[in-house]
């Protein structure tokens, strides 16, 4: 087995310190200590820590990405006005696929989504290029034909909620659960009952303002 380049060592340590420390609690040279890199190696290979995070950030987003616009592709090709529920499975699914539980990789992507998510550093939230844009922009389509009633701003909020809901259960399936709760299910089971409650949110009418 190839011994992993410089580069990618750095995006490996970057990865695994933004999701557990997020984007200012981590350090480039703490970055390139876990790497086994020197601090110049950072700025050769990436520029800048922010440009780093957009790395990190879209080597594991794009590949979920990819999947979901591939499930999008396979439904319109069947029908322009697919239900809801197989929109929401298109877009979840790929989310499960790559965040199974018992798998430290999954852990480690299901911290990094809720990173990008919630960490409030601009850095984390700038990296999204006109990829990321289309692919938005595809699902918002799809899903605007079948919830005609909704604003766009209503319907990309529930569109977040679903990315939300699906990576904080997908980080809690990793986690230890606390005494007297319920320990999240790791299984198929899991991934229909997401299926049937973000049907119904996206599915809910729209807000009255």
């Amino acid at each position: 087995m190839a011994t992993p380049d410089t580069r990618t060592q750095i995006l490996d340590a970057a990865e695994h310190l933004f999701a557990e420390h997020g984007y200012r609690g981590t350090s480039v040279r703490a970055i390139t200590k876990l790497a086994g890199a020197n601090l110049a190696a950072v700025g050769y290979h990436f520029g800048s820590k922010a440009e780093l995070m957009a790395a990190v950030a879209r080597r594991v987003v794009e590949p979920i990405n990819a999947a979901q616009c591939a499930g999008l592709d396979k439904l319109l090709a069947r029908t322009p006005d697919p239900p809801v529920a197989e929109l929401v499975e298109a877009f979840v699914g790929p989310l499960f696929d790559e965040m199974p539980a018992g798998d430290d990789g999954g852990a480690r992507t299901s911290r990094l989504i809720v990173t990008i998510l919630s960490d409030p550093a601009e850095e984390v939230r700038s990296w999204t290029g006109p990829a990321e844009e289309s692919f938005h922009e595809r699902y918002l389509a799809a899903f605007a034909r079948v919830l005609p009633g909704l604003s766009p701003e209503e319907l990309w909020f529930r569109m977040r909620g679903i990315l939300a809901v699906t990576a904080v259960d997908r980080l809690e399936v990793h986690q230890q659960p606390s005494p007297g709760c319920v320990s999240p299910v790791a299984g198929e089971a899991a991934r229909r009952w997401a299926v049937t409650f973000l049907t119904a949110a996206m599915s809910a009418p729209p807000t009255r303002t």
